[in-house]
């Protein structure tokens, strides 16, 4: 009975650390799509700058944009081009 419990132990400790290392992966994959909006954003607000449309918050904007990346990057690690989508 006692071999019973201590796999049934092993088994519940094996399921957790599963857990938890799915829900960091979740975490990651959901921090890469936040910065991939930022990132959209920052291109956007540079091409309207870049024909002339853009709003006068813009300037303020980018830096905003850029303070965020600048965060992610410290918890994250950098961003590289090899993260982007091809063309």
């Amino acid at each position: 009975m006692d071999k019973v419990k201590e796999q049934a132990a092993s088994a519940a400790s094996a399921a957790k650390d599963a857990a938890a290392k799915g829900q960091a992966k979740v975490g990651e994959v959901q921090a890469k799509r936040g910065a991939d909006g930022v990132l959209r954003q920052l291109g956007l607000a540079a091409y309207l700058q870049t024909q002339n449309r853009a709003p006068a918050s813009t300037d303020s904007d980018i830096e905003k944009y850029i303070e965020t990346l600048k965060a992610y990057e410290s918890e994250h690690g950098e961003l590289s081009a090899e993260d982007s989508p091809s063309s």
